[in-house]
Parts: C-alpha cells; sequence; structure tokens
C-alpha cells in the first residue's frame, strides 16, 4: 500500500486561514496530514471538515495533529523534559509516523537545545528503531553543507541570531544521520528544496527521515512550491510525501 503523507506548518494555529490551508491540502490530495502548530483544536477540526477528512486529532497548545483519511489504529503524544513541544506517535496503515516540531530561532544557543532535543527524540523511539517508521514535520534547523543567509532574516531576528552566538554552526540534522537516518528529500534531490518562508523561500527547516534500511520505501518526497499565493495559508511550504507500508 502507498501511503500518501504531507507535513505542514500552519503558523500561529491557522486561525481565520482554515479554507486557504485546505485548498492547498486538498491540492496535494494526501492520506495524511501531519500538522504544526496546530494548537486551535476546533481550527484542525474545520480543516479536516474542509478537506473531507473524517479522521482527526489535536490538543489545546498541543504543536503536532494530524488529519486522515485512514483512520489510524492508534496515536499518542510523547513527552520528554528536554522536549520544548510533544512529539506525536501515528500507527496508521501499517507504518509509524512521528510528527515532529523542534525549537524554532537560528542562533548556536537555540540550535543546542535542538541537539538536545533531537537525542531525547531518539531515546524516545529507540525501542521500536527496528521496525519502519518515519520522522517527520518542522526540524527548524538546516542539513550538512546547506547555508543559511543571515541578511534574509527579518532585522530582529538578525540580532538575536548575534547575540546568541554569532555565526551559527547546524549540528542537529547531522545527529540524525550518525543515528542511522536517511533524509528522505536529500537521498532523491539535489536542488535545494527550500521550505520557508513561503513568499520567498530561502531555508530547508522541514525534513522526512527514515533508517537506511527502509529508504527505498520513500519514493517520493518533494516540497508543493506550486501553490498560488502560498503566504496567504502559512509561512511554510509543504513537503509531500509517498511512502510504502509494505
Amino acid at each position: 500500500m502507498t501511503v500518501r503523507l504531507m507535513s505542514y506548518n500552519i503558523r500561529f494555529g491557522g486561525v481565520g486561514r482554515e479554507a486557504r490551508l485546505a485548498e492547498v491540502i486538498r491540492k496535494c490530495e494526501p492520506d495524511i496530514v501531519v500538522l504544526q502548530e496546530a494548537t486551535r483544536p476546533e481550527v484542525v477540526e474545520r480543516i479536516a471538515d474542509l478537506c473531507e477528512m473524517p479522521h482527526w486529532t489535536a490538543k489545546l497548545n498541543h504543536s503536532v495533529a494530524f488529519i486522515s483519511r485512514i483512520e489510524a489504529k492508534n496515536y499518542e503524544w510523547h513527552y520528554h523534559p528536554q522536549l520544548q513541544r510533544a512529539f506525536l506517535e501515528i500507527d496508521i496503515a501499517g507504518a509509524r509516523i512521528y510528527g515532529v516540531h523542534l525549537r524554532a530561532t537560528h542562533s548556536n544557543y537555540t540550535e543546542r537545545g535542538r541537539m538536545r532535543e533531537v537525542r531525547a527524540l531518539l531515546d524516545g523511539i529507540k525501542e521500536k528503531s527496528n521496525e519502519f517508521h518515519v520522522l517527520v514535520g518542522d526540524f527548524n534547523t538546516l542539513a550538512p553543507g546547506e547555508l543559511l543567509n543571515l541578511q534574509k532574516l527579518p532585522w530582529r531576528y538578525r540580532v538575536l541570531a548575534m547575540l546568541l552566538g554569532g555565526r551559527i554552526t547546524y549540528r542537529t540534522i547531522q545527529i540524525m544521520l550518525d543515528a542511522g537516518y536517511v533524509d528522505s528529500y536529500r537521498r532523491l534531490h539535489t536542488d535545494l528544496g527550500f521550505t520557508f518562508p513561503a513568499w520567498d523561500p530561502n531555508v530547508r527547516l522541514d525534513y522526512l527521515f527514515t533508517p537506511a534500511q527502509f529508504a527505498d520505501r520513500i519514493s517520493a518526497c518533494d516540497v508543493v512550491n506550486d501553490i498560488k499565493e502560498p503566504a496567504k495559508a502559512t509561512d511554510h511550504l509543504p513537503l509531500l510525501a509517498e511512502i510504502s507500508t509494505q
């Protein structure tokens, strides 16, 4: 079975942009959508209704949620002292999906926080690490060899980056790679794959990872960049993947 999996950060709960978000999602025809910044359950419910997806779950003030055409066998939020936001485990259609949203802001200080978070995340799923699974969402960091143009950040973020450590060394994604995970977008593409900000994409923050032994189960992983006026929906471009569950 092939499942179309979408990851989409809907920004500030998506309030007032439900129709725009649903329009983007419907165009992509996913089976399941993992949402970030989905802090308002009533908004998630509305988007699910507009997309004619009967299955959804969200929790007030929790970032990660999902909507789906397929009923999940089970789902559960997982907490850890090192995690700013709980991650969401979804057991669905023969696949185990972990929805992730790491802490934001570009600086060495926050990058060290993301490193702690991703180690906690890997520790939290180690008992199931030999099973097929994917980790998908907004990792808020750059992959090895990818560069951030600080001049394209809003002025306040440029100042904050300098105050919190100056030139940023990104190491979070390397931890994922060292743990045996494959960056599915980079495996399938050589282009930059920018996902943020939607109105002028210049950095890749959104990822899908799977253990190396299952890498060929991800047959597609693409940035959806043919959206009309994407910034009217949110500030991220969605990631759309096709995964084989068998």
